[in-house]
């Protein structure tokens, strides 16, 4: 079994910043793509970021250029660099992970627990 083990949300005023990370631990070959999706109330999950192994990255309209997503490899973790951060982000954040699996290798999708940030004065 692999585990998302994620941290860094909390409560920030309009314009803040904060760092999300995501570390992955248990038995795995390797993690292909890593990133983060967010679900407010009342809404669908949504994509905000992704990151491969090569670290090619992807984000979601809404959070180009205030958002940055990371990682390293050696810590098998991911973050994610939030700044100028707004009340419309406010939701659950969670942790993505498309982890090849040992004994059979295969990809197999993990999801975090999810973390709350509130952007809210």
């Amino acid at each position: 079994q692999v585990q998302l083990e994620e941290s860094g949300g909390g409560l920030v005023q309009p314009g803040g910043s904060l760092r999300l990370s995501c570390a992955a631990s248990g038995s795995f070959f390797s993690i292909n793509a890593m990133g983060w999706y967010r679900q407010a109330p009342g809404n669908q999950r949504e994509l905000v970021a992704t990151i491969t192994s090569g670290g090619r990255t992807n984000y979601a309209d809404s959070v180009k250029g205030r958002f940055t997503i990371s990682r390293d490899n050696t810590k098998n973790t991911v973050y994610l660099q939030m700044n100028s951060l707004e009340p419309e982000d406010t939701a659950v954040f969670y942790c993505h992970a498309a982890v090849f699996a040992t004994l059979p290798l295969r990809e197999v999708i993990y999801w975090g627990q999810g973390t709350q940030v509130t952007v809210s004065s």
